[in-house]
């Protein structure tokens, strides 16, 4: 619920956009998010270090060793995010060339980036604390914390957009007031489950070594997603601003659409961690299970509604030319895709809580790879219909990969 909150509104700030009739803002919001996925994705990693450790403390028993380390990685995150955020604002206009930008896409586009990622570090803590919520067991309050973020911007995208008339540069000043009721929300929750001090010297050395030894290849994994969807994107380019506006469509219908499988890998790696730490191997195996089933309850139940109500989405985002073709496409039929992109993110969540990341570093840029890059160029020969359709059929050798290693890794665990 919370992921779909953010996701969600995510979709309606694009909407919003999209019937400001320009073009061009529709498509720089899709160049800048791109970059801006690269971003989260090391974010993503991060956390995914911090609460695969610590959660494994947790079924140990060993509380204030977790608590300890993770209270030096928080900093540690921080760090690592500004200079992240500084880097991309720096270098913003050379990378969005590089994706295809050109003329007013490129400046609104910039200017997003500008805006936005400075503001990093913000989402990036808020994102560690609802990890942290997790690792302890407190789903409900890690749920509070993206709700909290995605409230806030659901009331200021429209009002800094459309009332204040700030267009793009509204969108950005919404999206860093919500990261800040993120990153404050997450310590608020956080309070009384004992989970944060100052951190002594002494253990940043340490936090360092542990949780990144998690996290490190848990980032490497998640950039291979947004460098796929890079090339996705630049291949698009050269099809127009229709191209690139309906593939961003698709981009934020669906993270909604399937919030309940990317969740999994948020959810499912605590769970694994720690039965694998009190050394009850038969519920790692559960998991895994319970996980796929879910993956496919939601594939088929999103497919069947995407494809009644494609239509509805057509007209909600003000799509033309070759935007329509791909929408129509990904709703009616390239959605069932979507079951092996589950099959390999709960495959991967197993990988980095299990002791194996470098697998799921492996599958993930092979997908983004072997799995995109020839797939999709042999499909720009079709046209940008051709280019969606690649990239479905690349994912599909990747996550039946994955998940059968999966259950291979489980086989060979020891109590």
């Amino acid at each position: 619920m919370g992921l779909m909150a953010v996701f969600a509104v995510d979709l309606l700030n694009f909407g919003y956009i999209s019937h400001l009739h320009d073009p061009a803002l529709t498509a720089a919001i899709a160049f800048a998010t791109s970059l801006s996925y690269v971003q989260i994705s090391v974010s993503i990693g991060m956390t995914i270090g911090l609460g695969a450790c610590t959660g494994r403390l947790i079924g140990a028993c060993r509380h204030d060793e977790a608590r300890s380390l993770a209270s030096a990685f928080l900093l540690i995150m921080a760090a690592v995010a500004l200079m992240l955020g500084i880097l991309t604002a720096v270098f913003a206009t050379p990378l969005l060339t590089l994706l295809g930008a050109r003329g007013p896409a490129l400046h609104h586009a910039a200017t997003f980036l500008h805006i936005v990622s400075p503001a990093l570090p913000l989402v990036c803590m808020g994102m560690a604390l609802s990890s942290l919520l997790r690792a302890v067991g407190d789903a409900k309050r890690a749920m509070r914390v993206t709700l909290t973020g995605a409230i806030v911007a659901a009331i200021l995208d429209p009002i800094m957009i459309f009332g204040l008339h700030l267009g793009l540069e509204g969108a950005a000043i919404s999206t860093i007031l919500s990261r800040c009721m993120i990153m404050a929300s997450g310590f608020m929750n956080l309070r009384g489950h004992d989970m944060i001090e100052w951190p002594r010297k002494e253990a940043f050395l340490p936090a360092a070594r542990r949780i990144g030894g998690i996290a490190l290849p848990a980032i490497a994994t998640n950039l291979a997603t947004p460098v796929g969807a890079l090339f996705m994107t630049h291949a698009m380019s050269r099809f127009g601003l229709d191209a690139v506006s309906g593939q961003a469509t698709i981009d934020r219908i669906a993270p909604v659409a399937f919030a309940l499988v990317f969740a999994l890998t948020g959810s499912v790696g605590p769970i694994m961690a720690q039965n694998l730490g009190a050394g009850l191997i038969p519920r790692v195996k559960e998991t895994l299970l319970a996980a796929l089933q879910l993956t496919a309850l939601c594939v088929v139940t999103t497919w069947l509604i995407l494809a009644v109500g494609h239509n509805v989405i057509l007209d909600l985002f003000n799509l033309h030319g070759s935007g329509v073709e791909i929408v129509r496409l990904f709703c009616c039929w390239l959605v069932a895709s979507y079951m092996f992109v589950g099959l390999l993110f709960v495959a991967n969540t197993a990988f980095n809580n299990l002791g194996h990341p470098f697998y799921s570093t492996g599958f993930n840029w092979g997908r983004a790879t072997l799995g995109t890059i020839p797939f999709v160029w042999i499909g720009s020969n079709y046209g940008p219909i051709g280019v969606l359709v690649g990239q479905s059929l690349g994912v599909v050798v990747f996550g039946t990969a994955a998940v059968l290693t999966a259950f291979s890794v489980i086989r060979r665990l020891k109590v």
